[in-house]
């Protein structure tokens, strides 16, 4: 299959079955597992390592997700041999959240970036009730619409813990530049930032593979996100350094296994087009910022459309990303006004 539009091409046209798998090269398998949001979906990827399996990601701590693995390893496609290891791409919770229960059931052995087990540890430990007053003064900086505002003050906030379970202490580190080796392949680590600290993604020097989470992604782009751990971070920065890092490895033939969606050829032009889409955002931004605006007044030139409902927090930390940037690049400028919302305006 192939998007005329953009000249990428989907090799397989449909997703494995729930419980089952497709071989997508000789002994890689892909198997996908659900997610209870829109985006309904993780890819977990199986390579064989003769006497195991290496696992890249893990999907949600869910008892659904549970009962999946365990079919897939009793008697579906993994079956016969163990979960011996676990190369989680990020910290976000679809891709840790049973990394910790593989650990402890299975004795599996979890490798990841520092980073992003720091991450995904200190944020599973990090329970709350009611959002803490760092994120509520945050709330207010982005100019967030008082109705949600006033909704969130009093309500349980997402936390890691209610999809990730315990992770214990202990894992091997991966970093740049490291040559691992998986399922009789020897892979590069090169590292992507902007969607989550210190990504790791697996090129593959034996033949035309790529293992990339959410690092490079066909038809959607990952969000990218400001938050109140970092309220002065600049991930599009660290995004688009990415993507003009990482173009430069790609060739025609790579197929691209990634975290959601289908595995594809044309990475070098997705790679343009994930820079581009920001690119376009921020250019579009800054015309849009000739008179003072809020975060929360940012998402028409952003996304192309007005968002609301359980999208509004996503699109929130995406706009104040995009407005870090341009101040982290001193094109606008920000003041505070009463009640803490940053204004923020184009330099004259």
């Amino acid at each position: 299959m192939r998007d005329d539009l953009t000249g990428i091409r989907y090799p397989w046209e449909e997703a494995p079955a729930e419980g089952e798998a497709i071989e997508v090269a000789k002994g890689v398998l892909w198997i996908r597992l659900p997610l209870p949001m829109a985006l309904d979906h993780v890819n977990i990827y199986a390579l064989d390592e003769g006497d195991g399996w290496t696992v890249i990601d893990t999907g949600f701590s869910s008892k659904r997700c549970k009962d999946i693995w365990r079919g897939l390893m009793e008697t579906g496609p993994l079956a016969g041999k163990p979960v011996t290891r676990l190369i989680c791409t990020h910290h976000h919770p679809d891709h840790i959240g049973l990394a910790g229960w593989f650990q402890s059931e299975y004795g599996a052995e979890l490798w990841m970036t520092r980073t992003a087990w720091l991450m995904g540890r200190m944020l599973q430990l990090d329970e709350q009730a009611v959002p803490t007053q760092e994120t509520l003064k945050f709330y207010r900086s982005c100019g967030m619409d008082e109705e949600v505002f006033r909704q969130r003050v009093s309500e349980r906030p997402f936390n890691f813990s209610d999809v990730v379970d315990p992770m214990p202490v202990g894992y091997k580190r991966i970093k740049e530049g490291d040559i691992v080796e998986i399922g009789g392949r020897s892979w590069d680590v090169r590292i992507g930032n902007g969607h989550a600290p210190e990504h790791a993604t697996f090129w593959s020097r034996d033949d035309n593979l790529v293992l990339s989470g959410d690092q490079i992604l066909p038809s959607i782009s990952s969000n990218i996100g400001v938050y109140a751990t970092e309220p002065d971070a600049d991930p599009v920065g660290e995004w688009l350094e990415s993507c003009e890092r990482l173009a430069k490895f790609g060739r025609p033939d790579h197929l691209v296994l990634g975290g959601h969606k289908l595995p594809f050829t044309g990475l070098q032009l997705r790679m343009k087009q994930l820079a581009d889409n920001h690119y376009g955002a921020l250019d579009r931004l800054l015309e849009h910022l000739d008179t003072p605006k809020t975060g929360g007044e940012c998402f028409l030139p952003i996304f192309k459309r007005h968002i609301g409902g359980s999208a509004y927090g996503l699109a929130l930390v995406e706009a104040i990303a995009h407005l870090n940037h341009l101040y982290h690049v001193g094109k606008v400028t920000r003041t505070a006004r009463e009640g803490g919302a940053w204004l923020w305006q184009r330099k004259g």
